[in-house]
């Protein structure tokens, strides 16, 4: 069957149709949900996009929380469901708590967007399947980038493997030049730079296209155990 992801548009959201394009890319259904709905339909894993939800204002992140819909996208996490934050996506994730740390303005206050080096590390999540060990070129556009956390957390996060993704090369002053985490079950992750950016040569690049590749793996996987 195919496998369908549920990609969340928040008011000021404006990287949910390129991640509805890169979902279908690679063989699965995306299915655009409006954060004002109580409830997910039955999905497969849920992306949540960049942009500026609420305009960022108070905090980034810190008001879409609160969205009808993020009660069960929360829900959906608790039961192992694949969830992914990009860039905004991430930020609210890191509101509701769902990866840790938080995302501060950039070192030098100033709005980045270029491309960028990254390490994928840490354990296998639905994400970074095949991914472990290898470097990707991906574009970053953000002024709220910066992750940070307490010294016993960012030590928890270093030894249980939930660093994800480490930039080559500090854009933004973030500790440990860390670019994205997981939770400690590995099947939320938060990632600031744009991986559904650069799914295809003719936007300037391919390296994101192993995220998504990952993800319908994994889900494939998961549906092939459940049926074995």
């Amino acid at each position: 069957m195919t496998a369908t992801v549920a990609v969340v548009t928040f008011p000021g959201s404006n990287c949910d149709a390129d991640l509805r394009h890169a979902v279908s890319l690679f063989g699965m259904k995306a299915v655009a949900v409006w954060h004002k709905e109580s409830s997910l339909p039955k999905v497969d894993a849920v992306l949540l996009p960049g942009g500026f939800s609420y305009g960022d204002y108070l905090r980034c992140g810190a008001i879409a929380r609160f969205s009808p819909v993020m009660a069960d996208v929360v829900r959906f996490a608790a039961r192992g469901g694949p969830v992914l934050g990009v860039c905004n996506g991430f930020q609210i994730l890191t509101e509701c708590g769902l990866v840790p740390g938080v995302l501060l303005r950039n070192e030098g206050l100033t709005f980045q967007c270029r491309d960028v080096t990254l390490r994928v590390e840490g354990k296998q999540t639905p994400f970074t399947r095949g991914l472990v060990g290898q470097t990707l070129r991906l574009p970053i556009a953000h002024a709220e980038g910066n992750w940070f956390t307490d010294p016993e957390t960012l030590a928890r996060v270093e030894g249980e493997g939930q660093v994800a993704f480490r930039y080559v090369g500090n854009p933004n002053g973030s500790l440990n030049d860390i670019a994205g985490v997981s939770n400690a079950a590995g099947n939320v992750v938060g990632l600031m730079p744009h991986p559904e950016r650069y799914v295809e040569a003719s936007l300037g690049g391919v390296d994101g296209a192993g995220v998504f590749r990952s993800l319908a793996g994994s889900i494939t996987n998961t549906e092939a155990g459940a049926t074995a």
